[in-house]
């Protein structure tokens, strides 16, 4: 809820038009809601009238548990988690999910000069972010370093090589992913107009009923005055990355889950939020991560390199990249 003193910043990208350019005549809203990734997803959807809801439903939870058995490392029979317990020269099969994110994760790394990294498990194991039990106490020499891009991973056809003790980590990414692909289900279940949200990383198809995009109102973080932020979504897809989001504190200090691979530590909270606009989920998840580990100055100018629509938030200031600025109404 705004406060009185609230203004708001709109953003309205422009139609994709790969969808329907006219709302759903006669259509019925419904919504529905869960638990996944140990968080919670939330749809909106526009149907043709006698539509059931719970077909959606049961189509997002078929998706949501594929990704989860092969790409949790809270999952210990999961394909990534088999390959991190796995020894040196041991080849895994992987599914076509997995490999289509572990591409991109590879593309983005290199893009981004190794500010996005899918294979510091080991670092976020140590520092309280893994999926064993954070023992409270950080040790330097647990904090292991890998190589970012395709020099850590060796892709044999359908399968990847395990080089010893590497440690992926897909978290930064996998749940845009997994919203892109929520999308795609409900696109064969015949929805055309709906909007999807795991734990902040959204994407809309179509319009609403009132043929408006989805309008979505972007978390703030806590600790900044930042304005409020409305987008009108549709056929795009919005991912933050925040430093409030998840947390650990121990030993006196506090500190965030967005590490920085140069080093292997938690970035500083000088950023309290990056927001990336992208076509897809999975990108601009991955992308948002990027920015805020290369910081404000980095930050911006990887977005203008790529003409990405982004935006970052410290606690005092708000930096718009060209693509941002020029969408903004």
């Amino acid at each position: 809820m705004l406060g009185g003193g609230d203004s708001i910043d709109v953003l309205l990208p422009p139609l994709a038009m790969l969808g329907p350019s006219a709302p759903l005549r006669g259509g019925v809203s419904f919504a529905l809601e869960g638990e996944t990734m140990g968080t919670r997803w939330c749809l909106r959807a526009v149907t043709p009238a006698g539509f059931e809801p719970a077909r959606a439903g049961k189509a997002l939870e078929k998706v949501f548990a594929s990704v989860i058995d092969q790409m949790s490392q809270w999952n210990p029979h999961s394909q990534l988690s088999r390959y991190n317990a796995a020894p040196a020269g041991s080849r895994h099969e992987i599914g076509a999910q997995f490999r289509q994110v572990l591409a991109c994760a590879i593309t983005i790394a290199d893009a981004s000069g190794g500010a996005f990294d899918p294979a510091l498990g080991r670092a976020a194991q140590a520092w309280g972010f893994g999926a064993e039990p954070f023992s409270g106490a950080i040790h330097d020499g647990e904090i292991a370093r890998t190589a970012p891009g395709d020099a850590f991973v060796e892709l044999d056809a359908d399968k990847i090589i395990q080089p010893g003790g590497l440690s992926l980590d897909l978290s930064g990414i996998a749940k845009g992913f997994a919203v892109d692909c929520g999308i795609e289900a409900l696109r064969r279940e015949g929805i055309e107009h709906a909007l999807l949200e795991i734990g902040g990383e959204l994407k809309a198809i179509g319009l609403r009923e009132d043929g408006c995009p989805w309008w979505v109102d972007l978390e703030r973080s806590p600790y900044s005055e930042d304005q409020v932020v409305r987008i009108g979504l549709s056929d795009w897809a919005v991912a933050t990355s925040g430093h409030w989001h998840r947390r650990r504190t121990a030993e006196g200090g506090s500190w965030s889950h967005t590490l920085d691979p140069q080093n292997g530590r938690p970035v500083d909270d000088r950023i309290a939020a990056v927001n990336v606009l992208h076509p897809g989920c999975m990108q601009a998840d991955a992308l948002a991560t990027a920015i805020i580990v290369l910081g404000e100055t980095e930050g911006i100018a990887f977005a203008d390199r790529h003409r990405l629509p982004a935006r970052i938030a410290t606690g005092t200031k708000v930096i718009e990249s060209a693509a941002w600025t020029e969408w903004r109404g």
